[in-house]
């Protein structure tokens, strides 16, 4: 019987195969989006199970709110954790981990690396395996380092690196650490993500941490004892802080910030939006919401092939009638022939799953790039994936052909064998999925056009600056970058194709001080008095810094217009700012208009530009002219190498800078546009299935109108017609919801495009387009065949 039935299903495929080809074509669409997606968010649910400890791991967090904001930091400070340690007996270990940029000597190479200072207990704690050294003790000595595989490839050309020695420019000169141990690449489901590790205890020899309860710039790990309830040992931490920092706190006039310490499961990290700064050894933070969209779209896709599958199996039923009142006839009973077609569908589903599973291997890499991700079927390939795809086998196998097989099953014999089944003309379901198809289709396309758009707002808006030829490098920090700043700047003034030169502390920090409402939290950079000539940061109030006032650098201050907004000073110019934690009062001078210093993700915040001595200045801001800027660099370089030779010469152009801000968004505005392609794809090729089926069951409704004087033209238009009317239903239905689901989505921008209207006529018109030439090719096509040829035979 079995075989009977699979000779059968061969046999339909082979003699119907346009047919055939459209079902399998779109099933393989469908499933290979669904086995990327189920790739992607298996990944996703992974990141971080495989450390031993995971149950008993948490980061420590906290969030500060006074009567204005409230933010929550996963960072702490070096006296933290072991505070904490000492008083909750439930902490079993903490580990502390801050990262830095060091300059590194290979030879006479100088290069960057990203180093991570961590506790000796790193590797014990976190389960980062080792190739070579003991966990326990690969970070006890003060001068030795870990490298990952990769960095010791990078600097040995081996991995069999233990005992030899890497120099890393410390201060002002390098000293050699001893390389005591090598681990392995960090896994790409992981959210600790380093290249070389020294000890923490490096910065407690060398004076550099500091012992301050309000300070948050670190992560520290902690872990809990195997029967420890984490939610009991947040209260603790809170009576620690409260009677560690009340000396320190009492020193602050006017302390209005509320601190909290909680613990955050280290499970929850990946994918935690609420406190998304992975940095200091963790890294490659995502979102949830990202899975949730990419698993709607696979299954948008894989439905859209299913209702095909049924459209055009329950439209070309009538071709089977006869074949199932014969079967009954010789005694087929109704299950029987249920069996049949539920096999001839899952035998299709077969085929389109071998032809699916090549397709996601062959597109595997442009997915990987678009996603951000280093997925394999090897790399993923378990048993509750292989079991998840069996599955996903087994539903669509049985979503595709259960209703067919019902409604083919349940034909009378009298009435096929008479043609007198009619089906197909008056199917609501097959017109109420292609309704739905299309929907969805139309959903996709206007997402792909408002991600376009607001891109496209986020990569052009007017910044308050300009970036366009504004080149920026960093000297060094502390005393080696300022020594030479005044020289290094004094001759790039003098180069030809530099216009303009200033210099700047080298990134937008955070403090707080009195005004005379209170205290406030603000951003707080120096800068030179050339700063906002050279960015074109024009000043809308008041003057800017100036040599001609000789006390501005200890007296004077430049604020924006958002930190004039949030003070509530109608004249800021003469206004007071109390930094009492300094001892100093600066008066403010002068207003900037805002400027977009972050992401367009963020909203402007108050930040106020000082000249303050004691706040060292060591990137410089080059604007260069119109002209040959591959020979600028190279000259700024020359001049750089001559008065810093021990450093790597690093630079960056602002608008490059800009850009990646939004690598999420440009990525993501790549994925919907394929996704809107392929949905507009498989529902286009089941469209075009179902008017060849129409136009071969009217064949001769249409030669005997061609006999009576019909025009091919309206011939048609008449077949067109039925196909366009249920598109533009489609096209009401899903306006509402993609105006809901894009305002929704635009609402995570603070700045962000108005949705107008030409957006959904847009995507009207694409639809209706797409579907008149995917129908109107067959259509005409019948309308030109001859009438002699489709009357003659009965």
């Amino acid at each position: 019987m079995i075989k009977n039935y699979l000779k059968i299903a061969v046999r339909s495929l082979m003699r119907n195969k346009i047919f055939s080809f459209i079902n399998i074509a779109g099933l393989s669409l469908g499933l290979t989006c669904c086995m990327l997606i189920v790739l992607y968010t298996k990944d996703e649910v992974s990141f971080d199970r495989f450390q031993v400890h995971k149950d008993q791991l948490f980061r420590i967090k906290v969030t500060l709110s006074d009567s204005r904001e409230t933010r929550t930091l996963g960072s702490t400070n070096a006296i933290h954790g072991p505070s904490f340690k000492a008083e909750i007996p439930e902490i079993k270990e903490i580990v502390r981990a801050q990262s830095n940029t060091f300059v590194t000597r290979k030879g006479n190479e100088l290069l960057s690396e990203d180093v991570l200072f961590a506790d000796n207990n790193f590797f014990t704690v976190f389960s980062m395996p080792l190739v070579a050294g003991d966990p326990g003790t690969v970070l006890s000595n003060v001068n030795s380092i870990v490298l990952t595989e990769e960095i010791a490839e990078k600097y040995f050309n081996t991995t069999d690196a233990v005992g030899k020695t890497m120099e890393l420019k410390i201060g002002d000169t390098f000293e050699k650490l001893v390389v005591s141990g090598v681990a392995k690449k960090c896994p790409q489901n992981s959210s600790v993500q380093f290249g070389a590790v020294i000890p923490f205890e490096l910065q407690v020899v060398r004076g550099w941490t500091d012992k301050d309860w309000l300070g948050f710039y670190m992560n520290t790990f902690v872990l809990l004892h195997d029967k420890a309830s984490y939610q009991a040992v947040i209260p603790k931490l809170n009576q620690v802080f409260k009677s560690k920092s009340a000396e320190e706190i009492a020193k602050i006039k006017d302390f209005d910030q509320k601190i909290n310490f909680s613990l955050q499961p280290f499970l929850d990290i990946h994918l935690d939006s609420e406190v998304s700064d992975l940095r200091n050894g963790l890294g490659r933070g995502s979102s949830a919401i990202y899975s949730y969209i990419l698993s709607g779209i696979a299954i948008f896709i894989l439905l859209i092939a299913c209702i095909n599958f049924v459209n055009l199996t329950v439209a070309r039923s009538l071709k089977r009638a006869k074949e199932i009142g014969i079967r009954k006839v010789v005694g087929s009973q109704r299950k029987q022939l249920i069996y049949q077609f539920l096999g001839e569908s899952f035998f299709l589903s077969f085929v389109a799953f071998v032809f699916a599973i090549v397709l996601t291997l062959a597109v595997l890499p442009t997915f990987n790039e678009l996603a951000n991700k280093q997925l394999a079927l090897s790399y993923l390939l378990d048993s509750k994936l292989v079991s998840g795809y069996f599955a996903l086998f087994l539903v669509t196998g049985a979503v595709a052909g259960f209703y067919p097989a019902l409604v083919l099953s349940g034909f009378s014999p009298a009435q096929t064998l008479y043609n007198r089944t009619r089906l197909t003309q008056k199917n609501y379901l097959t017109k109420g999925l292609v309704v739905f198809q299309f929907a969805l289709s139309v959903c996709l396309v206007i997402g792909t056009i408002v991600i376009y758009s607001q891109f496209k707002y986020l990569t052009n808006k007017d910044l308050g600056y300009n970036d366009k030829n504004l080149m920026s490098f960093s000297l060094g920090r502390g005393q080696s970058g300022e020594k030479y700043l005044a020289v290094v700047k004094e001759e790039l003034e003098s180069m030809a194709g530099i216009e303009e030169v200033a210099a700047f502390n080298g990134n937008y920090n955070g403090t707080l001080a009195n005004i005379e409402t209170g205290k406030m939290n603000f951003g707080y950079i120096g800068v030179d008095d050339n700063f906002l000539k050279t960015l074109g940061i024009p000043v809308v109030r008041g003057r800017n810094f100036s040599k001609s006032f000789p006390s501005d650098p200890v007296q004077s201050a430049v604020v924006n217009e958002a930190f004039v907004k949030k003070a509530g000073w109608q004249n800021p110019v003469g206004k007071q700012i109390n930094f009492e934690w300094k001892n100093q009062k600066l008066t403010v001078i002068g207003v900037v208009k805002n400027y977009h210093y972050a992401s367009l993700k963020d909203t402007i915040q108050p930040l106020l530009m000082t000249q303050d001595p004691n706040y060292g200045l060591s990137t410089l801001f080059l604007k260069l002219s119109n002209g040959n800027t591959v020979e600028t660099v190279k000259t700024v370089e020359k001049i750089f190498r001559k008065y810093v030779p021990f450093m790597p010469f690093e630079y960056q152009f602002e608008d490059a800078k800009n850009l990646k801000r939004y690598e999420s968004e440009a990525k993501w505005k790549e994925m919907i546009t394929l996704a809107a392609m392929l949905s507009i794809f498989v529902s286009c090729i089941g469209l075009f299935g179902l008017a060849t089926f129409n136009a071969e069951t009217r064949v001769k409704e249409i030669g005997i109108r061609k006999v009576l004087g019909a025009s091919a033209a309206s011939i048609a238009a008449l077949l067109s017609s039925d196909f366009i009317k249920l598109v533009l239903v489609a096209i009401v239905v899903a306006l509402p919801f993609s105006y809901y689901a894009a305002d929704t989505w635009l609402q995570d921008f603070p700045y962000r495009i108005v949705i107008s209207w030409w957006y959904f006529a847009v995507a009207a018109l694409l639809a209706i387009t797409v579907a008149l030439l995917t129908v109107g090719y067959q259509s005409i096509r019948t309308a030109l065949i001859n009438p002699v040829e489709s009357l003659k035979n009965e």
